[in-house]
């Protein structure tokens, strides 16, 4: 208990540490934007580059022929060095995107394309990045995985600003970050609003909890035992069997979680009713509600016990996750985020935009259902002659292995005995 004790205290500890740091570090930055050294250094070279074409033309004076040469320069590429000496402010934004076709969100991912990636080709584009994205002191929220989408992600950086001297309330005359971004991105990523925040701020220690929905047709699942069963994980618990686990990077499995339901969409497929699991916490661990999901789901098709979620939380008794597999990563949303004193806003014009192409997104996406929805009618005649065609025959339903009885995969003590016999070797 002691030794828990210390290892939270030094968690908080490296936190406040961190954050006050990032506010350090981005003060001296802000000074260094505000240096005029650059401005010598260009009479410099200017002076420089005079006295040298001076030179040429008297050595070319006494030749017979004069040619003259048109030196055209190459117009260099977007440079963000360049942008360092510009007025700039740190802002919040607050990001929408449909996750299906990217790689995840962060653009450290081997593959391509990801939100993040995206978000920064934009940037370049419209040249509101200040520096490189290290000097821009960038900060995520949540990082999403492949395949999963966000309505309230949030990032934070420093943009070139219009305002010489910038306060945190002063929003007239400032860039329309949201009209100038949407006309660079891509259909699918969106940024919802912009705040001005102070320089300790950072998009992932600042944030006080994280919401995620995940999205399911109810047909044939029994929603009682399912929200019965989900309510177990409200409170702080160690999730180590309900997430991919990262012996590496993370040795502390026990996260909290503030809220759970279970709540109808206004979305009907013919009889069959669209639910969302919401679930609310601090922060969560790699893949843990695709995990906790997936329990669910079996304990709504009546494979499982409300009571397996009490027996898996309980590490001491299982101290190794059984093997199965995870919901399916698309259905899964990024809801909202967090954070204390933030009031994200949009220009009227800009909103009308962006609702404008909301409305075009979710038309096009109604006429893609219809032809699917079309191709099933088609197909149901085929489908009531079936039995004659299958000859009497039933085909045999695959057994449920039970969790308590699979398989394991390695606990953590033994992930972290082999990591330190590679380092070892």
């Amino acid at each position: 208990m002691n030794l828990r004790w210390r290892w939270r205290w030094r968690r908080r500890w490296v936190r406040r540490r961190l954050l006050e740091l990032e506010a350090e570090n981005a003060k001296f930055s802000s000074q260094l934007a505000n240096c005029r050294c650059h401005e010598k250094e260009d009479k410099r070279s200017a002076v420089s580059c005079d006295s040298s074409l001076e030179t040429s033309r008297k050595s070319n004076s006494g030749s017979k022929k004069i040619t003259k040469e048109i030196v055209k320069e190459k117009v260099p590429g977007y440079d963000t060095r360049i942008m360092n000496h510009h007025c700039k402010r740190y802002v919040a934004l607050k990001v929408m995107y449909f996750g299906q076709r990217f790689y995840g969100f962060a653009a450290e991912a081997q593959m391509d394309p990801t939100i993040e990636s995206e978000i920064f080709k934009a940037l370049e584009k419209t040249r509101l990045l200040v520096g490189d994205k290290k000097e821009s002191h960038y900060s995520r929220c949540g990082r999403t995985d492949k395949g999963v989408s966000a309505v309230g992600q949030v990032i934070a950086l420093y943009l070139r600003s219009n305002l010489k001297e910038t306060c945190e309330n002063n929003e007239e005359g400032e860039i329309d970050y949201v009209r100038v971004l949407n006309r660079a991105l891509p259909d699918d990523i969106r940024v919802f609003g912009w705040c001005p925040v102070p320089l300790g701020f950072n998009a992932r220690f600042s944030c006080l909890g994280r919401e995620y929905y995940y999205l399911f047709w109810g047909e044939n699942l029994n929603l009682l035992a399912m929200e019965s069963a989900g309510r177990k994980f409200i409170g702080e618990h160690d999730f180590r069997n309900f997430c991919k686990m990262d012996a590496l990077n993370v040795h502390n499995y026990r996260r909290k979680v503030t809220s759970f339901a279970i709540s109808p969409c206004d979305v009907r497929c013919d009889e069959n009713q669209l639910w969302a699991i919401k679930i609310k916490g601090s922060a969560f661990l790699w893949h843990q509600v695709r995990c906790m999901v997936a329990v669910l789901f079996l304990i709504g098709q009546g494979h499982e016990s409300p009571d397996v979620i009490d027996a898996l939380l309980d590490t001491d008794r299982i101290p190794r996750k059984p093997q199965y597999s995870m919901a399916p990563e698309i259905p899964l949303v990024l809801q909202s985020c967090e954070f204390e004193g933030l009031n994200f806003t949009c220009s009227s014009d800009s909103m009308q935009a962006l609702r404008v192409h909301l409305a075009n997104e979710c038309q096009n996406y109604h006429l893609k259902a219809a032809i699917f929805h079309e191709a099933l009618q088609s197909c149901l005649p085929i489908e009531k002659d079936q039995r004659s065609l299958d000859n009497g025959t039933v085909k045999k339903k695959s057994s449920h292995v039970p969790l308590m009885s699979r398989p394991t995969e390695p606990s953590y003590e033994e992930r972290r005995a082999k990591l330190n016999t590679r380092h070892k070797d």
